[in-house]
């Protein structure tokens, strides 16, 4: 199940996206400085690339406030899911912006080539751009890497599966940006040597190839929880065993769970009560187990009903 407490995770991947604004404006206008010096086909496309992580922090900062706020009578399991909206909108973003408008630069390149010069500016801004960049990936990665270790599992496992979209956006945007860097270097580095734009062109056309096959990704893993993410075994497992744990709870025959937001679950169970309680008894014992799972910061809402005489356990609930 999600790690509590959803709130502080919330403010961490708030910070996440502030830094990586922060690192994202500086490279961008960087690059394009050095951009419009040297006429480097691969800085012109990074530097397309960074004011498009920019601008998709602004996304990212509005799908965090957004699906934040408390549920309402219009949104009875709360904005959560904005979240994704959002973050598809910044995925789309990168996908139209960053890597159309990077391929087709490298492609006039290739057709029209542009004299290139003031190799060493080139060189000091790529450098520069990585150590800022590296900041904002860095951060990214510790709380990937952190939140991996509390699930018992792989970092990029962990950044793929996540139902966290700010998280899995940053961690993508900075890992595609340190890409990006070195293949606009080795553009830059082979022009200089062979005299030849076609190099330059290419690294242009190779960071757009890049950056939409991230945007894909990651358009596609939104898409997957709006539509509706399957709950993983472990965290259903989970469930059931904290159910199984209270005394007046003898089995649970049905379990269902969806995401309502980044590491919110809506749940619905079937109990089978132990005892054989009054009506109104095992109305409160099922409202008092509903309160009980609902204190728990990743449970946005919980539903409880009573199994039938003679419902089986199913196989995902065992």
């Amino acid at each position: 199940m999600p790690s509590p407490p959803a709130r502080g995770q919330a403010q961490e991947s708030l910070l996440t996206v502030v830094i990586a604004f922060a690192a994202n404006l500086l490279v961008a206008t960087a690059k394009t400085a050095a951009a419009l010096v040297t006429g480097s086909a691969s800085l012109v496309a990074e530097a397309a690339h960074s004011w498009v992580d920019t601008a998709n922090q602004v996304f990212l900062l509005v799908a965090e406030r957004r699906s934040q706020r408390p549920r309402d009578v219009r949104h009875p399991q709360g904005y959560g899911k904005e979240a994704y909206v959002w973050s598809m909108i910044a995925a789309f973003g990168l996908f139209t912006a960053g890597a159309v408008l990077s391929v087709q630069h490298g492609i006039q390149e290739l057709l029209a080539p542009e004299p290139a010069g003031d190799y060493p500016v080139a060189y000091v801004v790529l450098a520069v751009s990585a150590v800022i960049e590296g900041v904002s990936f860095v951060r990214a990665y510790q709380q990937a890497r952190r939140l991996a270790h509390e699930r018992n599992t792989g970092t990029l496992e962990h950044v793929i599966a996540t139902s966290n979209p700010t998280l899995r956006a940053v961690f993508a945007e900075d890992s595609a940006a340190m890409v990006g860097l070195v293949l606009a270097f080795l553009g830059v580095l082979l022009h200089q040597l062979t005299g030849s734009p076609l190099f330059d062109a290419l690294g242009s056309i190779l960071i757009g190839v890049m950056l939409g096959v991230v945007a894909i990704i990651l358009i596609d893993r939104n898409r997957r929880f709006l539509v509706g993410q399957a709950i993983d075994d472990a965290t259903r497992q989970l469930i059931v065993e904290q159910l199984l744990l209270r005394p007046d709870v003898d089995r649970v025959t049905y379990l269902h769970m969806e995401y309502v937001g980044p590491d919110r679950l809506f749940v619905v169970a079937a109990v089978d009560l132990a005892g054989n309680e009054p009506e109104d008894r095992l109305a409160l014992s099922l409202r008092r187990l509903e309160q009980d799972m609902e204190r728990h910061p990743n449970v946005a809402e919980a539903v409880l009903t009573l199994s039938a005489p003679g419902d089986e356990e199913p196989r995902a609930v065992r």
